[in-house]
């Protein structure tokens, strides 16, 4: 598995699969799947395949965090 290397948002890639998230996240595989099935999470699921775009993903974190940045 690549390390994924971010030092700011503008480095993600457009869409995160599981293991990007789980690497940006600092969280296990196992983690982020349990995370990805949660009603609020902003996942879109392509067949059997579930990601999630950047920009929903940042607007998560936000909503998330109280607003932080």
């Amino acid at each position: 598995m690549k390390l994924l290397q971010c030092r700011s948002y503008d480095d993600l890639p457009l869409f995160l699969n599981a293991e990007l998230l789980s690497q940006v996240l600092g969280v296990s595989i196992s983690t982020t799947y349990e995370m990805m099935r949660e009603p609020d999470f902003p996942v879109l699921r392509v067949g059997s395949r579930m990601m999630v775009s950047k920009e929903k993903f940042i607007q998560w974190v936000e909503e998330q965090s109280g607003g932080a940045k």
